[in-house]
C-alpha cells in the first residue's frame, strides 16, 4: 500500500531511476502470490507499471502468461450480490470505492468489467439527496471520495449526464472549504490532502470553474508542506505522511495542468 504511494510519489518528482526501480521490482516480485485485497491488488498494479516505465522489467509477464485471465478471475471473486465489488472475498455488500478500484483494475490490465448494467445501478443506487455519494448502502450523507469514486466509474462506463454533472457540482460546493481544500463530507469542519486531490480531480474532469480557483488550492496544499519535506493529511497532524505526501504532490500536479 505504502510502497505504491511512494512510487508514484517518486515518479511525479521524476525521481525514480532504474536502480531503485529493480530493488522495487524484488520486492513486488514476492507479493502478488496469496490472499490480496483490492487495495492490495491496484497498488501492486501501479507499483509494476511504474517499475516497468523505469526500469523496462515487465513483472506480470515474469510471473506467468495467463496473468489477465489470472487478475480477471481475482477481481471477480470480489463482486458482491447488489452488483459492486467488496474490499476482500468475504465482503457481504459492495463499496463505492473498491468499486472504483477495481475497475481501474480493469483498465491497467486491458480487461472490459463483466456486468456493466449491474455495476451502473449499483453506483445510481449510493446516490443521496444532497447530490453525492455514499461508501455503503446503509450511509445517509454523501463523501467527498465516494463521491469522486462513483463520478469516475459512471463516466468509465459511460452513465454520467448533465443531471448527475450538476448533482455533483451542488455536494461539491457543499464540502468546498474556505481553507481551499475540501472536507471530506459537510460534518466535517475542516479540509483535508486527500479529500483536497479527489475534489479538485472531480472538478477538474467535471469542468467545474467556480470549484477550481488555483490560488486558494495552492495555499491550503502548501500549509500542510513541511519545511524538512513531506506533506501532513491536516492541519493537526505532527508528522509526514507518505500517502499524504503523494496526494499533496498529486493535488500540486493537477493545479500545474489544470
Amino acid at each position: 500500500y505504502y510502497t505504491g504511494f511512494a512510487v508514484r510519489g517518486l515518479s511525479i518528482l521524476g525521481t525514480f531511476p532504474e536502480p531503485e526501480a529493480l530493488r522495487v521490482a524484488d520486492y513486488l516480485s514476492q507479493h502478488l502470490k496469496g490472499e490480496l485485497t483490492v487495495v492490495d491488488l491496484v497498488s501492486w498494479l501501479y507499483s509494476a507499471l511504474m517499475v516497468q516505465g523505469a526500469s523496462g522489467r515487465d513483472l506480470l509477464r515474469d510471473f506467468t502468461p495467463q496473468w489477465p485471465e489470472m487478475l480477471g478471475q481475482m477481481l471477480e471473486s470480489f463482486r458482491t450480490q447488489d452488483g459492486g465489488y467488496a474490499k476482500g472475498r468475504e465482503g457481504a455488500t459492495g463499496s463505492t470505492y473498491h468499486t472504483f478500484l477495481v475497475l481501474l483494475c480493469y483498465e491497467l490490465i486491458g480487461k472490459q468489467v463483466p456486468g456493466e448494467k449491474r455495476l451502473v445501478q449499483f453506483m445510481y443506487d449510493r446516490q443521496r439527496e444532497d447530490g453525492g455519494f455514499v461508501e455503503i448502502e446503509p450511509m445517509k450523507r454523501s463523501g467527498t471520495n465516494p463521491t469522486a469514486a462513483a463520478v469516475a466509474v459512471l463516466r468509465m462506463l459511460g452513465a454520467f449526464d448533465d443531471q448527475l454533472r450538476e448533482d455533483s457540482r451542488r455536494f461539491l460546493a457543499s464540502v468546498y472549504s474556505d481553507e481551499g481544500g475540501f472536507q471530506a463530507n459537510t460534518r466535517i469542519p475542516f479540509a483535508d490532502g486527500l479529500s483536497t486531490f479527489t475534489g479538485l480531480l472531480t472538478a477538474q474532469d467535471l469542468q467545474l470553474a467556480e470549484l477550481s480557483q488555483r490560488e486558494k488550492y495552492r495555499a491550503f496544499i502548501d500549509s500542510l508542506e513541511f519545511p524538512t519535506g513531506g506533506f501532513r493529511g491536516a492541519s493537526w497532524d505532527q508528522a509526514a505522511d507518505v500517502e499524504y505526501t503523494f496526494y499533496g504532490l498529486g493535488t500540486l500536479a493537477l493545479l500545474a495542468s489544470g
